[in-house]
């Protein structure tokens, strides 16, 4: 059977024409005259490959993934090895423009069955379907960072945590701190769609929301390494410097921080960075998905697509009446949203006054009674003190209160050498005379 393809533009030479005397494994079904003719056909399940022999300028990494979510693969015809390589870098297949016609339909069928996986339409000849949901989003070239040269090793950290100010943003900031002043190279990325914060926490005058601009290059193909260095804020303490890419600066810009694009943006950070860590949203849903306009961006892709490509997920919730619920809900949220999330449970801002005596030995044992499986991995203890005078000088603890048991407790988490130091519990002793006390 033949594979049905959608064209725009033409080669030099007649590309339907050319694909059409094969008489074999592709078949062009439409002939469109611009690219959003294309699309529309994609959309409409017209089609299962696209074929842009003219205007591949016009394609990003976002319009790719959504084409790739309703089973479409991409394919585009250049001469010039600029843009194949830009083309390359969204999860395009690029191919010279006189390619010669059986060698084109090849890279089709072989870009059809990668998108497709095991490939199931091409073994059973389905002859309807076209419109299928395809691959999840996230599983194209362009989402993964794949047409990027070479795989980073780098690894990336993602702070969750469900509403009410769990202390995400304060955590995410310190361990980047903690691990810069361990000599490790370091960005720091405010994903969070709803209220970004990381710009205020650290004291930055800063109103370019650079994860928006990173977003943007990495949309079209253009974020190399030293575009994504010079976006990124650095920020310089005593004991390090790591790099930022504030958030945006408004809720009303999340349209801005495109799922498709954040993925090559963490690829390229995996490759310059040796960690990047994450400040997400709170929000987990995806009702947005099932809206009839599969083009759609989604509300909360910044934190979904974080979560999914994160090597390891802290949730953090506040060690209090109401701070537990929320987060042993959240988790179960998590849990059906990232199957594969695993996380590292933290309990934040831990008190005798809020818990009562021995609080981790209280919240422990509440926990093994009606928390879910996930063990409890940490606590943090409650220091309002050191946390309003780093706020107030818009640093952090490891410069604004370097004794507290909060800054240790931080550093265990994410620092090796203070985790063999310390033993199993984030507290160090004095912490815990503290919080006993």
């Amino acid at each position: 059977m033949s594979i049905p393809v959608v064209t725009v533009g033409d080669s030099r030479e007649d590309l339907v024409g050319r694909l059409e005397r094969l008489h074999g494994p592709v078949s062009v079904v439409r002939r469109c005259n611009e690219l959003a003719e294309l699309l529309a056909a994609c959309q409409g399940g017209l089609a299962r490959a696209a074929v842009v022999a003219a205007g591949s300028g016009e394609l990003t990494a976002s319009l790719v993934d959504r084409l790739s979510a309703v089973g479409v693969a991409v394919l585009a015809l250049t001469d010039s090895p600029e843009e194949m390589a830009r083309l390359q870098g969204i999860g395009v297949a690029a191919e010279l423009t006189g390619v010669d016609a059986a060698a084109l339909a090849s890279r089709i069928t072989a870009s059809v069955a990668q998108l497709a996986g095991a490939d199931p339409w091409l073994r059973q000849g389905a002859s309807s379907g076209f419109a299928d949901a395809g691959p999840a989003p996230g599983t194209t070239g362009a989402a993964t960072g794949e047409g990027m040269e070479g795989s980073g090793t780098g690894r990336i950290i993602a702070v969750w945590g469900p509403a009410g100010a769990p202390g995400r943003t304060m955590l995410a900031a310190n361990m980047a701190a903690e691990l810069a002043a361990e000599g490790k190279s370091v960005l720091l990325v405010d994903a969070d769609s709803y209220g970004a914060s990381v710009a205020a926490m650290l004291g930055l005058l800063d109103e370019s929301a650079g994860l928006a601009q990173a977003c943007r290059l990495a949309d079209q193909g253009l974020l190399d390494a030293a575009a994504l260095l010079r976006i990124a804020v650095p920020v310089a303490t005593r004991a390090g410097t790591f790099r930022v890419l504030t958030g945006i600066t408004r809720a009303d810009r999340w349209t801005e921080l495109r799922a498709a694009a954040l993925s090559l943006v963490l690829a390229r950070a995996r490759q310059v960075m040796e960690v990047t860590v994450i400040d997400t949203g709170f929000c987990l849903e995806s009702d947005e998905e099932l809206s009839f306009d599969t083009m759609a961006p989604r509300r909360n892709a910044a934190t979904l697509r974080s979560l999914e490509l994160a090597d390891t997920v802290f949730a953090v919730g506040a060690a209090d009446s109401i701070g537990v619920p929320r987060l042993v809900r959240g988790l179960a949220e998590l849990e059906t949203a990232v199957p594969n999330a695993s996380p590292r449970v933290v309990l934040n801002k831990v008190r005798p006054s809020a818990v009562g005596r021995s609080p981790e030995r209280q919240l422990r044992d509440a926990w093994e009674r009606y928390g879910p499986t996930l063990p409890l991995g940490a606590f943090l203890p409650a220091d309002p003190v050191a946390t309003d005078a780093a706020l107030l000088a818009g640093s952090l603890l490891l410069e604004a209160a370097p004794d507290s048991a909060l800054r240790s407790g931080i550093a265990a988490l994410v620092c090796a050498p203070v985790q063999r130091n310390g033993g199993s519990s984030v507290f160090s002793s004095t912490a815990k005379r503290w919080l006993k006390g």
